[in-house]
């Protein structure tokens, strides 16, 4: 199956920064300006090359990571194990200091969030999850190399699966697993949250295991 394209105007890859989709997500946004009113507090863009291989699919922005600082994995604990294992595994150039100003670049990759507003609790709704699933639709058409995908946790996986345009029914979440779907090879890993790696759910090594795999695949060509 041929991966979806669009016309460059048919399907933006980012919400503008009052996009109105969803409207309890919309409440907390306001919620959270009001609070922090320096702080991000708008949805996040992707971050990285479009021009790259390999796509790289979160859940949401972290209230005080993310949705602080604008930039994916940005100033929590995931974005600490992410960002290292991105430079370990040469997708990354540059040094990783937690702020978007750090001058960090992606080589070959592209991160991205199925949700692209904090949710409250951190636990977006099945409609905010759909609603915002379009632009993981057009992020996804807007890579014309893109040959691999890391899903990070279940939901990021299903929206992930639903936007290449299969049913996640055929293609079950597993931490290490590795799907076809259609011309992309997607990649299963347990989210790389605090709670999660606290709880041993997901070590560095397991985590590292999943990216060691990516990158086999993209240097088979």
């Amino acid at each position: 199956m041929a991966r979806p394209t669009f016309p460059d105007s048919a399907l933006p890859t980012e919400p503008s920064r009052d996009c109105p989709a969803c409207p309890r997500l919309v409440a907390f946004r306001h919620e959270a300006r009001a609070r922090e009113p320096d702080w991000h507090n708008a949805p996040v863009p992707s971050f990285g090359d479009p021009s790259g291989r390999l796509l790289i699919v979160g859940l949401a922005p972290g209230l005080r990571g993310a949705n602080r600082t604008g930039r994916p994995f940005t100033g929590d604990y995931a974005g600490d194990l992410l960002y290292a294992t991105l430079d370990e595994f040469g997708f990354s150039r540059g040094r990783f200091e937690a702020r978007p100003d750090d001058g960090l670049a992606l080589v070959d990759c592209r991160l991205t969030n199925a949700v692209r507003c904090v949710p409250p609790e951190n636990k977006p709704t099945g409609a905010e999850i759909v609603t915002c699933r379009s632009f993981l639709t057009a992020t996804i058409a807007a890579m014309p190399r893109l040959k691999a995908a890391v899903a990070l946790g279940r939901i990021a996986h299903e929206s992930l699966v639903r936007a290449l345009g299969e049913k996640p029914s055929a293609h079950p979440f597993g931490h290490a697993r590795r799907h076809a779907v259609g011309p992309v090879a997607v990649f299963d890993s347990y989210h790389c949250s605090r709670y999660n790696t606290n709880t041993g759910r997901l070590t560095p090594e397991m985590f590292r295991t999943v990216f060691a795999a990516v990158r086999r695949e993209l240097d088979a060509g």
